[in-house]
């Protein structure tokens, strides 16, 4: 007889802390020899942390934000190293990666229509309780996705996100980021 699956509810609470522990700082998670480094490193070069999310963040207590994510994830590529510089522009913010495939844990907690998307960002307290989370797109952009994903091939669909994001320049996933964690 097996157990009937239990729901997310039901489950224990993911310990905030351990993960945070076990996670990369960003400067080993960032590395030449990453997957789509080009990609990365082009993002990184032109990522910088808006004046409005730098106050918004340090308006209140101190967070910590855990990226699950990888360096395959062409998303996490597009987003990920804006959130890296505005927790290096903030003192007193940290910002860490867990990979995707090495928690799953994780992942099957915080699934995007039922699927492993990512990159999710934690928006972490001092006592390592959660606040918030956002992934794996701007909202705006996961609605063009969803209204394409079957319309365009896959080529020209990346294309047209990859111009939404080098004209969006994090701004909306900071932005999100931000009213996620309550500094909104």
């Amino acid at each position: 007889m097996t157990a009937a699956p239990r729901s997310l509810d039901a489950a224990p609470e993911l310990n905030w802390a351990a993960l945070w522990a076990l996670a990369q700082p960003w400067s080993e998670f960032f590395s030449p020899a990453m997957d789509l480094a080009p990609l990365w490193q082009g993002v990184w070069r032109q990522a910088s942390a808006p004046g409005w999310a730098v106050d918004r963040l340090k308006a209140g207590p101190p967070v910590q934000l855990l990226a699950l994510n990888h360096d395959w994830c062409w998303d996490a590529a597009n987003t990920v190293p804006w959130i890296a510089r505005l927790a290096e522009a903030v003192p007193g913010t940290e910002f860490k990666t867990l990979l995707r495939d090495e928690h799953p844990e994780v992942m099957d907690r915080f699934l995007t229509r039922g699927t492993r998307s990512i990159p999710i960002i934690f928006g972490l307290g001092g006592d390592f309780t959660l606040l918030g989370h956002w992934g794996p797109r701007p909202a705006a952009l996961q609605a063009w996705f969803y209204q394409h994903r079957h319309t365009l091939p896959k080529e020209q669909r990346y294309q047209e996100m990859r111009r939404w994001y080098l004209k969006d320049r994090g701004e909306s996933t900071l932005r999100e980021l931000m009213a996620a964690i309550g500094r909104g």
